[in-house]
């Protein structure tokens, strides 16, 4: 019998540390191989059991059929994990369905039942596909982060929009302005 430990798992099987430790006090949901006692002080596993029960664990479907996590929401509707996070944020007072899985901190929804209640919510006007944005705002329609946005002016990705208009600020800094429209294009062209 082989063991392994935590390192060895890393380097074997490209998953990181919080993962693993994870996985392992999850292990009375997600059925994680108890510790061999090899190791002493260093908690180790059988490897042979491990790799099973991670081959198990990947070849089997993240989600019952019909059911949905926020990137396959996303996929299906065209929206970012951003909106899906404010949608979720205000089920408050917007009535957002609960999810029908939880396994550990992942949530899945029905995928049908989602679809309904989002063609139900009330919608505004529709936003002007002309009107220029700052890249914080275009940021937010691609549901990034502020701080991994602002990389963009400097160093853009493939296919990013050229800005439509550049605003001096005063002390060398430049306001950035896009087409909403082209940044939404950007979007759909990264979702492919």
């Amino acid at each position: 019998m082989t063991s392994v430990t935590r390192a060895d798992l890393m380097a074997r099987y490209g998953v990181g540390r919080s993962t693993l430790e994870k996985w392992f006090r999850e292990r009375a949901e997600n059925g994680h191989p108890e510790p061999d006692g090899a190791g002493g002080r260093t908690l180790t596993w059988d490897a042979d059991a491990w790799h099973a029960w991670y081959t198990a664990r990947e070849a089997s479907p993240a989600a019952p059929e019909g059911l949905l996590s926020r990137e396959g929401l996303a996929a299906r509707h065209g929206l970012s994990k951003h909106a899906l996070k404010e949608l979720w944020a205000a089920r408050e007072t917007n009535g957002h369905p609960q999810p029908a899985l939880v396994k550990g901190k992942a949530l899945y929804w029905d995928g049908d039942a989602w679809a309904a209640w989002y063609r139900a919510l009330p919608t505004g006007p529709e936003p002007d596909p002309d009107a220029l944005v700052t890249l914080a705002e275009a940021g937010r329609l691609l549901g990034l982060s502020p701080g991994s946005v602002t990389v963009y002016a400097s160093r853009p990705p493939k296919g990013w929009p050229a800005p439509v208009e550049e605003v001096a600020l005063g002390g060398g800094r430049v306001r950035r302005l896009y087409r909403r429209d082209d940044v939404l294009s950007y979007r759909r062209a990264q979702d492919r």
